[in-house]
C-alpha cells in the first residue's frame, strides 16, 4: 500500500510555560528570622523542528496539527530549582521550509539531514525569593506560533514534460523508483524520487507529474508540482516525439519552457537535457528531423519502453552534473 504524498501542512505550536519561583523561608531553633531559600522555577520546553532523511511526506502533520510543550517545574525550598521541560521535537522531511504564518516570514529552510530550528522557545522560570525578592515570581509564558510547513523535494535531476510523455517509464528503468505506469495521461499524481546509479555517479532523480499549458498559474495543480523542480540542478526535458493524440512535439517543448519561466525565472535558466522519447513509434523519426531544424540543441533520441538510448542519455546527465 502506497503512502499518500503531502507537501504542505499548517500546525500550531505552544512552548511550555516557565515554572513559578518558590516563596520559602528556612528557620531553625537558633534563628529569630527566617532566611529566604525559595528556588527558581524551571524553563518550559522548547518546540524544535528537525529534518529527517527517512521521512518523505508531511502526511502525519496534516492530521496532527497541535503541539504543546511541557511546563517547567516549580521551584521549592532549600534553593531547589524546578525541573526544565524536555524539548518537544517535530520531525519533517529534508527540504521542508518553516514559515511563520503571522508575518509570512521564513524561519528556516531545512535542506540537510538533522538540521533543526527552535520554532517556539519555552518560557523562563520565575525567580525564587532567594534572589532577594519578597516572594517567588511566576514563570514566563512559552511562545505560541502558527507555522506553515512547505516541502520541496531534494533531487539533483528533475524529469519534466507533458502528461504521458513517458517520464514514469524512464524513471522506473533508470532508478529504484516504482511509479504507477499506465497508458493514459495524469497517471502520476505526485512527485516520485528514485536513486540512479550510473557508472561511477549516483544521483537522485524526481519524476514530476505532467505539466500542461497554464501550469505556472496553477492549472492542473501545476504550480504545486513546479515548486519541486526549484532545487534540482538540471532537468531532463521529456518529449513525446511520436506526437501522441496528434500533439506537436515542437509546440510541447516550447510550452513547457514557457511554464517553467512563468513560474520562476530561475527554472527557465536551468540546464536541460532534451530526451526525444517514443522513437520506436511511427512518425517519431520524421518529427525529430523537423524538431532539430528549429531547436539547435543536442537531442537524445530514446525509447524508454524498450530501454533504447538510455545509456547515452545518462552519460549526458552525469557529465552535466
Amino acid at each position: 500500500m502506497s503512502i499518500a504524498f503531502v507537501d504542505q501542512a499548517k500546525i500550531f505550536v505552544k512552548a511550555g510555560n516557565g515554572g513559578t519561583g518558590s516563596s520559602s523561608l528556612y528557620r531553625d531553633k537558633f534563628m529569630r528570622w527566617g532566611k529566604p531559600d525559595g528556588g527558581d522555577g524551571g524553563k518550559g520546553s522548547d518546540i524544535i523542528i528537525r529534518s529527517d532523511r527517512n521521512l518523505h511526506t508531511l502526511l502525519d502533520l496534516k492530521y496532527n496539527q497541535h503541539f504543546s510543550g511541557a511546563h517547567g517545574g516549580h521551584g521549592s525550598s532549600n534553593n531547589k530549582r524546578g525541573r526544565e521541560g524536555q524539548p518537544l521535537v517535530i520531525r519533517v522531511p529534508v527540504g521542508t521550509t518553516v514559515t511563520d504564518a503571522k508575518n509570512n516570514c521564513i524561519l528556516r529552510d531545512l535542506k540537510d539531514d538533522r538540521e533543526e530550528i527552535v520554532a517556539a522557545s519555552g518560557g523562563k522560570g520565575g525567580k525564587g525569593n532567594n534572589k532577594h525578592n519578597l516572594q517567588g515570581e511566576p514563570g514566563e509564558p512559552g511562545e505560541a506560533k502558527e507555522l506553515i510547513l512547505d516541502l520541496k523535494l531534494i533531487a539533483e535531476v528533475g524529469v519534466v514534460g507533458f502528461p504521458n510523455a513517458g517520464k514514469s517509464t524512464l524513471i522506473s528503468h533508470i532508478s529504484n523508483a516504482q511509479p504507477k505506469i499506465a497508458a493514459y495521461p495524469f497517471t502520476t499524481k505526485f512527485p516520485v524520487l528514485g536513486l540512479v546509479r550510473h557508472k561511477n555517479k549516483n544521483f537522485i532523480a524526481a519524476d514530476i507529474p505532467g505539466l500542461i499549458k497554464g501550469s505556472a498559474e496553477g492549472r492542473g495543480l501545476g504550480d504545486r508540482f513546479l515548486r519541486h523542480v526549484e532545487r534540482t540542478k538540471i532537468l531532463i526535458h521529456m518529449i513525446d516525439m511520436a506526437g501522441f493524440e496528434g500533439r506537436d512535439p515542437l509546440e510541447d517543448y516550447k510550452t513547457i519552457n514557457r511554464e517553467l519561466k512563468g513560474y520562476a525565472a530561475a527554472l527557465g535558466r536551468k540546464i536541460q537535457v532534451i530526451a526525444a522519447n517514443k522513437m520506436d513509434l511511427e512518425g517519431a523519426k520524421e518529427n525529430l528531423k523537423k524538431f532539430k531544424k528549429v531547436i539547435k540543441k543536442k537531442v537524445y533520441p530514446i525509447s524508454a519502453l524498450n530501454k533504447d538510448g538510455l545509456e547515452e542519455l545518462l552519460d549526458a546527465v552525469a557529465e552535466k552534473l
